[in-house]
């Protein structure tokens, strides 16, 4: 399914982006080539109003001029002289280009322009010219000039033909050019969309075999608790009053072992959800770590485990957070704790604060955490120790502790303790301003 989704999501970042490169392509393309022809079309306008400005002012044209401008300003000149071509045109390289060229320049020119190449009468005061595109009966393209200037003893008409295949060649290029960084462009938009995609699914499809393994592991936890219903029912039915009793104090402790499981993932369901939300109350740390203390004494003292509580000396202001879920924290690491601590063993509860936080820490000496799963024993149904069966934990305490402190914007961290054992600190960060602040 993911490989599926990876290649369709690929094509589809690779789809758009392309698509929307190659319009910007397409659009700078047809402003690069606009610009071009505009500027070949003045360039050529301007090369002529300097020619026909010569011509106006010279009586006498020299071969060799005409020829020089001919190849610096790469056009072609046909020149007639009171309707006689110009001698020195004959002797020139004009004819490169079909006199039916010249002609139908000047017929353009007469029929759009007013422009009359066989009017030799013509005695205007400046010469009458006219510039334009045409498609010549050779199937070329070719900017056009025709002008009359008027002279002494009589008329100067002079067309000018400038050939766009040299343009039009720079033009294929320029296209060819822009082709070739668009398919450049899109192989590099495939190959960083097939890995961009790649890590986008990564945490989806990492979140999927999460969610697998948790229902795996879940569906594991409740066949356990449910096998042993089941047999101590069909026992009740063959057992005695004594017996049968035993029976139900065993299903009725299995039952709220479910109970307690299925809470536990409804918790992590909520948190995953975002429906988990907190109910924050003005709460005296030191008074919250005091009846958790109190609430735990006892059942240390049966285990044969110390249990201790170290809090400031100062009193401590109330801070704000949801007293119910901090107790639960707290319960949840005192009761792992309990739970892999030898008898004999020592357990501490501690408080200390500062101005902007508050931590609570709670301390075994028991068989400790290796470095390598510092980290993974706050992952579901995780524990340290697999050969650890305790009915009590199904390895979401941590978890569930580690979802609400994120839900106080607050972390949780565990070290090893000085001499060994496991140490779990929950830092909080607190909004009053203490008075008297002192380091944590």
């Amino acid at each position: 399914m993911f490989k599926k989704l990876h290649r369709q999501m690929t094509f589809f970042c690779t789809l758009i982006t392309s698509l929307i490169l190659i319009s910007m392509t397409c659009l700078c393309l047809l402003i690069a080539e606009r610009n071009t022809k505009e500027r070949s079309y003045i360039s050529f306008s301007d090369n002529l109003t300097s020619i026909f400005s010569y011509f106006e002012e010279q009586n006498v044209i020299s071969h060799q001029w005409l020829l020089q401008m001919e190849s610096t300003y790469h056009l072609k000149m046909h020149i007639l002289d009171n309707g006689n071509p110009l001698f020195s045109q004959r002797l020139g390289s004009s004819d490169e280009y079909p006199p039916e060229l010249f002609e139908q320049a000047r017929d353009i020119a007469y029929r759009k322009y007013g422009i009359d190449s066989s009017d030799l009468s013509y005695r205007e005061l400046s010469y009458n010219h006219a510039e334009f595109k045409m498609h010549g009966e050779d199937s070329g393209e070719y900017y056009a000039s025709v002008a009359l200037i008027p002279k002494k003893n009589g008329v100067l008409n002079v067309t000018a033909l400038y050939s766009l295949d040299a343009q039009e060649k720079e033009l294929r290029h320029q296209r060819l050019l822009f082709a070739s960084i668009d398919v450049l462009a899109v192989l590099l938009l495939f190959l960083f969309s097939w890995h961009f995609t790649k890590r986008m699914i990564k945490p989806i499809r990492e979140s999927r075999e999460r969610q697998s393994q948790f229902i795996a592991a879940a569906s594991h936890e409740l066949r356990s608790p449910l096998t042993v219903i089941l047999s101590s029912l069909s026992a009740m039915k063959m057992a005695d009053k004594e017996q049968a009793e035993a029976f139900s104090d065993t299903i009725q402790a299995e039952g709220q072992r479910m109970s307690r499981l299925i809470g536990d993932m409804l918790s992590l369901a909520n948190a995953d959800n975002r429906s988990w939300s907190i109910h924050a109350s003005n709460v005296e740390p030191d008074t919250l770590l005091l009846q958790t203390y109190e609430k735990f004494e006892s059942l240390a003292s049966q285990k044969g485990l110390r249990l201790s509580v170290n809090i400031p000396d100062e009193d401590c202001p109330a801070c704000s957070m949801d007293g119910e879920r901090i107790a639960q924290v707290l319960s949840i690491l005192i009761d792992n704790a309990m739970s892999y601590t030898p008898k004999g063993g020592q357990i501490t509860l501690s408080l200390a604060r500062s101005c902007s936080k508050l931590s609570y820490t709670v301390a075994d000496n028991g068989p400790g955490i290796p470095d390598d799963q510092k980290e993974a024993v706050f992952e579901r149904f995780y524990r340290t120790d697999k050969s650890h069966k305790s009915k009590s934990h199904f390895g979401l305490g941590l978890c569930i502790a580690q979802e609400i402190v994120k839900l106080h914007k607050g972390r949780i961290q565990v070290k090893d303790t000085p001499g060994g054992g496991a140490t779990f600190t929950v830092v909080l960060p607190v909004q009053n301003t203490f008075t008297n602040c002192s380091s944590t």
